[in-house]
């Protein structure tokens, strides 16, 4: 390149997006560095049993395994994809002390020595502002971002107190600009009221659900600390754990994000993908689903297939803002670590999705290489 000539710009910025990471329970205890396995579960009181359901359901598991294991195949999905940033919603507390939070029926830990297994994805931003983070109280809460912090992870979504909870995470882009992550949860994910974060309190953001207060306040955050260049994601904890339909509520709340300036709606919760939409040109992700969790071999909602993972990537002009591609690589875990689905898995997921995608004027269609794809109907 001439002396004093500018690179070009990049024609594009891709995101990794990741729903719910659960790395507690089974997940901790298969790693080099299990913490204490009790649980205090209305049926479960020992973690290692998850793992006994996962083997019972597809055969043993190796103990301890690599950092790397529960992420298995992803790791060379995301190798090939290269994002440039990376974002998941940390569904655990990283902890080995703290005390069980009373009310919850669960309860996610992971041991700090075990850290090695978050990084092996290599996240920009844990998104924290959830429904387990605070399982092991505001003790946990505090090793969590101690422990985050001191591993370069950045974080979005709970504090020491409201002002540091609702501050979003920036992650510098080669383009000269950020993606801004600004994260928070509501009530209807079972983020109990008493979670909170306040000016005395530590705690998560809670909006207290999705209206146009909620919309207003978001705005107004976003105004304090968007600068030219930024690319916005609002990641929100929100919604039931099952089920596809997208209430009006929050269709509306969606909208109202995208008005307001975010580039990506990131939702989570549900242990399923939900619909994805495509609104303005952005890229509105209702429910991710579960990415990593100890679920393998657990019954009761088969219907739903939350077996069936989504590794969502989204690819944006960076200088707009709006959406260029969105790919979605559909994974199941398979002696809990992560496998790439079958043909036929993926053709009844693209199925499921686009059936439900339709009635948001946008239609989920069959990719390259196994991947689906989200598009506008038109």
């Amino acid at each position: 390149m001439p002396k004093g000539r500018a690179a070009p710009m990049p024609d594009r910025v891709t995101l990794f997006l990741a729903g719910d990471v659960m790395l507690g329970r089974g997940i901790d205890q298969i790693l080099a560095h299990p913490g204490d396995p009790a649980l205090r579960e209305e049926y479960v009181h020992d973690a290692r049993d998850y793992i006994a359901l996962a083997e019972a359901a597809n055969g043993p598991v190796p103990r301890p395994v690599d950092p790397a294991w529960p992420w298995g195949e992803a790791l060379s999905v995301l190798e090939r994809a290269a994002p440039d940033v990376r974002v998941i919603n940390l569904e655990t507390a990283v902890t080995a002390g703290g005390d069980f939070a009373p009310g919850k029926a669960i309860h996610y830990r992971m041991h700090p020595a075990n850290l090695p297994c978050l990084t092996a994805v290599r996240p920009d931003v844990c998104v924290l502002a959830n429904n387990h983070v605070l399982d092991f109280g505001p003790a946990g809460l505090a090793d969590t971002l101690d422990t985050l912090a001191a591993a370069g992870v950045r974080t979005a979504g709970a504090g020491p107190d409201a002002a540091a909870a609702w501050r979003p995470a920036a992650v510098p882009l080669r383009t000269g600009g950020r993606v801004l992550v600004l994260a928070f949860g509501m009530p209807s994910s079972f983020i109990p009221h008493g979670w909170a974060a306040t000016a005395e309190r530590p705690g998560v953001a809670l909006a207290p659900g999705p209206t146009t207060a909620a919309a207003l306040d978001f705005a107004d955050r976003l105004r304090q600390h968007r600068r030219p260049g930024d690319i916005v994601v609002a990641s929100v904890h929100w919604g039931a754990n099952w089920g596809y339909d997208v209430t009006r509520d929050e269709v509306r709340f969606a909208h109202a994000l995208v008005d307001a300036g975010a580039d990506i709606v990131h939702g989570h919760s549900s242990h399923h993908p939900r619909p994805p939409e495509i609104y303005r040109d952005r890229l509105v992700l209702y429910g991710c689903g579960d990415l990593v969790n100890d679920y393998e071999g657990i019954g009761g909602y088969e219907s739903y297939r939350d077996d069936l993972r989504l590794l969502h990537l989204v690819s944006v002009d960076p200088g707009t803002g709006r959406l260029t591609g969105a790919r979605m690589v559909p994974l199941r875990p398979r002696r809990m670590r992560l496998e790439h689905t079958t043909a036929e898995e993926t053709a009844w997921l693209r199925t499921v999705l686009d059936t439900h995608a339709r009635r948001h004027a946008t239609r989920v269609d069959h990719g390259p290489d196994g991947t689906l794809t989200a598009r506008p109907l038109r």
